[in-house]
């Protein structure tokens, strides 16, 4: 079988795994380096998490606290949009992903992940659409409707994804975690509940696909056996759906999640416990799960997956980018027939946590950070 090459971290240098399995592997050679300049768009957001642009140029961005605001060409954030669904704002709960539908401009219709309080101290991952009323520098959200919750709900603050990629017949991916706790991960392979799963659903919540993925699958489900996946783009030549999963310690994968498709969490991984001990039996591969197409060892705590397509880099089409919290950087991986080739390091001195990427109207490449006082700063040619 041949084997697929992986990536390199800055620092500390990845390492090729005593037991890896045929076809999985780390250490992709460094492609060219490409200068480019970084420059603040907007500030003062408070743990910014998704940005998505508007047709006419502004932005959305969400705030894991709870607030949607419209952003300015000139960087200056609106009012929070009203209207916003109640969130569950601890530990990585929050506000997470926006998404716009593919007739925005018509309907004004979009899409919000979120963790989404349950009671008696439980939550669970949810999306919601709604119709967005822009007015002046903010706006409101009308008819708002949930259309899907996460089941089983969980009382802890970890793992609840989220990405929502919008098909171009207008469905939705949403990616989801396993809730983190040890009897909660496990579930992550119980194809009848949304623990550590990707579904496939409609603008309405329904099933997307005609039929179960498997027999006896809940019919929402499109993939098992994940973490917690927290990048996810669509290449538009192939229709393919490609994502970015955290691993425990070490371990994070870039991964295509086929339909019907098990990825194997928690029962075969390329990293270890947080304490330093085996993941279950401490095995990377077994017959009927998947390997990822290439993973990170040490992790680098992957966030956002953007397919360039842009004439502004115009060597980067067809690579992706790939968002690092740890590290406080983005990876562009070049890929050649569906395998990642080389890797370059980009943003090295951002200083903060890389939370989303989004290619911009002007070609760029916008990167959204996690801190206190966020930020959205343009990644351009020096």
């Amino acid at each position: 079988m041949r084997l697929r090459p992986g990536i390199a971290a800055a620092a500390p240098l990845l390492f090729l795994m005593a037991d890896a399995a045929p076809g999985a592997q780390t250490n992709a050679p460094a492609a060219p380096e490409t200068a480019v300049k970084l420059s603040t768009v907007a500030e003062g957001l408070e743990n910014s998490w998704a940005l998505e642009f508007l047709p006419d140029g502004r932005m959305l961005v969400t705030e894991k606290a709870g607030k949607l605001r419209v952003i300015a060409a000139d960087g200056k954030a609106g009012p929070p949009v009203k209207g916003v669904p109640e969130v569950a704002a601890a530990g990585q709960g929050g506000l997470l992903d926006v998404a716009l539908a593919n007739d925005f401009a018509e309907s004004g219709l979009i899409f919000l992940s979120y963790s989404e309080p349950r009671g008696q101290g439980q939550s669970g991952t949810s999306v919601a659409r709604a119709k967005l009323v822009l007015d002046g520098d903010g706006g409101t959200l009308e008819d708002v409707k949930v259309i899907f919750q996460q089941l089983p709900a969980y009382g802890n603050g970890f793992h609840f994804g989220s990405r929502i990629v919008v098909t171009p017949e207008g469905n939705l991916f949403v990616t989801l975690g396993e809730r983190s706790d040890p009897k909660t991960r496990v579930e992550a392979q119980n194809p009848k509940n949304h623990l550590g799963k990707i579904v496939y659903i409609t603008p309405d919540g329904a099933p997307a696909a005609s039929k179960p993925a498997q027999e006896g699958w809940d019919p929402l489900i499109w993939s098992i056996g994940h973490r917690n996946v927290q990048g996810a783009v669509i290449d538009p030549e192939t229709g393919q759906l490609w994502t970015l999963e955290h691993g425990p310690q070490g371990g994070d994968e870039l991964n295509h999640p086929e339909s019907g498709k098990n990825y194997g969490w928690p029962i075969i991984i390329y990293g270890l416990e947080y304490s330093g001990g085996p993941v279950g039996e401490g095995i990377t591969s077994k017959p009927g799960l998947e390997q990822p197409v290439y993973y990170w060892n040490p992790s680098i705590a992957v966030s956002s997956l953007l397919l360039y397509t842009g004439d502004l880099f115009p060597e980067w089409k067809g690579n992706f980018l790939a968002g690092a919290l740890k590290y406080m950087q983005v990876q562009r991986l070049v890929v050649k027939d569906g395998e990642v080739v080389a890797h370059e390091v980009l943003a090295k001195d951002i200083g903060e946590r890389v939370r989303d990427l989004k290619q911009g109207p002007d070609g760029a490449v916008y990167l959204v950070t996690d801190d206190a006082k966020g930020r959205i700063v343009r990644m351009a040619p020096e």
